[in-house]
């Protein structure tokens, strides 16, 4: 069972009224799918509660919760000079215009620039999350310096900085403050991954699925970085075992993006019914090169689902190889197929690993836990700080 958590602190501004928070994402995708049970937690706390990105198709179910949408319509997903010095200048006018109380960034990108426009625009609190550093250890010496030295820089313009994984936080030990930063993890809306076995039964007929046919998806961008080639690979060399879907929207804008034409695996695009489309599976893969802290494979963990995840960080926070789930190096194909194959031969491993999994989601991957440290963390700078809030 989770342990028990401290009630969410009671802010306001002076003289009581409501504080403004912002949170900036590259695109409002993230917001909705990673941050949208914090900004409802923010709203059930009484905060006048922001999402500012470039403008997409998830505006209307942010507006529909109560979230108050900024478009930053120069603001691209690529380092792109003159686009970028579009965007900081039209931060910089929303920032000036809606006076937050804090600022929350997040996505590399938008943690970089926030961070440096919101101090200059004199934002009391500014916080970031680190949701996974853009830079792995067999990058290029020259990438790392400059993901490093970018983050280093804005890590000196927050007030305070959250990780996702402590993999990260101890990358950045020598830039960042321990007392100015902290491991939140991360987690999910546990209350949605609950379908029984009647929507188990009617999505495996809507997909068509054959009775005693074992269902294997991964979810994600469709992006060579999530290691769908290799998934790819390993589905042909399964042909026969298992049916192999992938379950997640294009992004033509990457570099890296794939079209979803890798033999021997069925994209479904993106879907809005995730809870029952997990349950209709047998086993969950996330052969990712880079993840902050996979959300999918939390989603997947609370759906009781055996799972095999890279052997990275921010997918090795899932769980324990071979007491939660199974790991596999990223980039092997011949080591991604003999997991998988493990676990579609055996169904006592599959029942085992996909209970613990479950067990460990409900203890450790609530996001209402994430999203109360992070109003802990707007209450402590605010202190530090001397702001005339309201906290209680």
């Amino acid at each position: 069972m989770p342990e028990p958590v401290s009630p969410m602190p009671r802010l306001r501004g002076e003289g009581g009224r409501p504080l403004r928070v912002a949170h900036l994402t590259t695109v409002d995708m993230s917001l909705q799918l990673l941050l949208a049970t914090e900004l409802k937690v923010d709203l059930e706390a009484g905060f006048e509660t922001y999402g500012i990105s470039a403008p997409g198709p998830y505006l209307p179910r942010l507006e529909a919760i109560g979230v108050r949408h900024e478009p930053l319509h120069a603001l691209t997903r690529a380092w792109q000079p003159r686009a970028d010095a579009a965007a900081g200048r039209e931060l910089l006018a929303v920032l000036s215009r809606i006076r937050p109380d804090v600022l929350h960034t997040h996505n590399p990108k938008t943690g970089v620039l926030g961070r440096v426009i919101g101090r200059l625009a004199g934002v009391p609190v500014v916080v970031n999350t680190c949701h996974g550093l853009w830079a792995q250890a067999h990058d290029p010496l020259a990438k790392r310096a400059v993901v490093l030295g970018a983050e280093a820089l804005a890590a000196r313009f927050s007030h305070a900085e959250l990780y996702q994984n402590g993999e990260d936080r101890r990358t950045l030990s020598r830039a960042v403050p321990r007392y100015r930063s902290r491991v939140v993890g991360n987690g999910v809306d546990l209350t949605r991954f609950t379908a029984g076995a009647a929507v188990r039964a009617r999505v495996r007929a809507e997909l068509g699925v054959a009775e005693g046919e074992l269902l294997v998806g991964g979810v994600g961008r469709q992006v060579a970085e999530k290691g769908i080639r290799e998934y790819a690979e390993a589905a042909r060399a399964l042909a026969g075992k298992a049916r192999f879907l992938w379950i997640g929207p294009e992004d033509p804008d990457k570099p890296d993006a794939l079209d979803g034409a890798e033999s021997g695996v069925e994209f479904l695009g993106s879907r809005s019914d995730m809870p029952e489309l997990y349950a209709a599976l047998d086993l969950f893969v996330l052969p990712s090169y880079r993840e902050g802290f996979s959300r999918s494979a939390m989603e997947a963990a609370a759906s009781g689902l055996p799972m095999v995840l890279s052997d990275i960080r921010g997918c090795r926070e899932i769980g324990t190889h071979g007491e939660h789930l199974l790991l596999a190096p990223p980039g092997d194909a011949r080591a991604l197929t003999g997991a998988l194959d493990r676990l579609l031969t055996e169904p006592d491993l599959r029942d085992r690993l996909g209970a613990a999994a479950r067990r460990r989601a409900l203890a450790a991957f609530d996001q209402r836990a994430v999203a109360r440290i992070s109003v802990e963390t707007y209450a402590a700078v605010a202190r530090s700080r001397g702001l005339p809030w309201l906290i209680g």
